[in-house]
């Protein structure tokens, strides 16, 4: 895969998809009007994707990113598990927040996965969090922070699908905020993952 990351016109592109959709949501929001209004040519956006929903899984994985630019600035000063997981753990919650750009891409993808290509994107959205995922894991068994008895591929995978699982569960209950059945929240995904890395269990 190309690394488009530094590119002016991929920012550009990037951040005002994030825009109309928080303005219009993801079914309201077309390739036409990221046209308009980034003034990038129709060549030049179909030089990135070729589909609004290619660009939306764009999007995901640049949330992914910058919570790994996160964790990477905090494991360098960290003598502990603590920190690094913390901003794992504010990272994923800032995503999974039901009005968050990330959490209404992901609703939308969903309920278009039966659709040409979407399923694809669905796919790599998923192996590129779990890769990410499992890459902070393996460094923080390298730097001594997480139990070598960790299964990382294992505990990377439990991770991922926790989240997704508190994504669903803040659009189920979006206008709930008090109800019982939100009693997991970001403390509690710490407490379960720290559970995990330290101590190699779930139990």
């Amino acid at each position: 895969m190309v690394d488009y990351t530094a590119n002016a016109s991929y920012k550009l592109l990037l951040e005002t998809a994030e825009q109309l959709i928080q303005e219009k949501g993801c079914r309201n929001t077309t390739l036409q009007q990221i046209m308009l209004s980034t003034g990038l040519s129709k060549g030049a956006i179909y030089h990135y994707v070729k589909s609004k929903e290619e660009l939306f899984g764009l999007i995901l994985a640049s949330q992914v990113e910058l919570i790994n630019d996160s964790f990477l600035l905090t494991i360098e000063k960290s003598c502990s598990l603590a920190a690094p997981l913390l901003a794992i753990t504010e990272g994923l919650d800032r995503l999974q927040q039901k009005d968050s750009v990330a959490n209404q891409i992901l609703t939308y993808l969903l309920s278009q996965k039966d659709k040409p290509g979407i399923a694809n994107v669905l796919q790599q959205f998923h192996e590129r969090s779990t890769a990410t995922l499992l890459e902070w894991i393996e460094s923080g068994q390298k730097e001594g922070l997480i139990a070598q008895t960790v299964d990382a591929r294992k505990a990377a995978e439990q991770g991922v699908m926790l989240s997704y699982g508190m994504c669903v569960r803040n659009i189920m209950l979006a206008d709930t905020l008090s109800s019982p059945a939100r009693a997991f929240e970001k403390e509690d995904f710490y407490q379960f993952m720290l559970l995990i890395l330290q101590d190699g269990t779930s139990e």
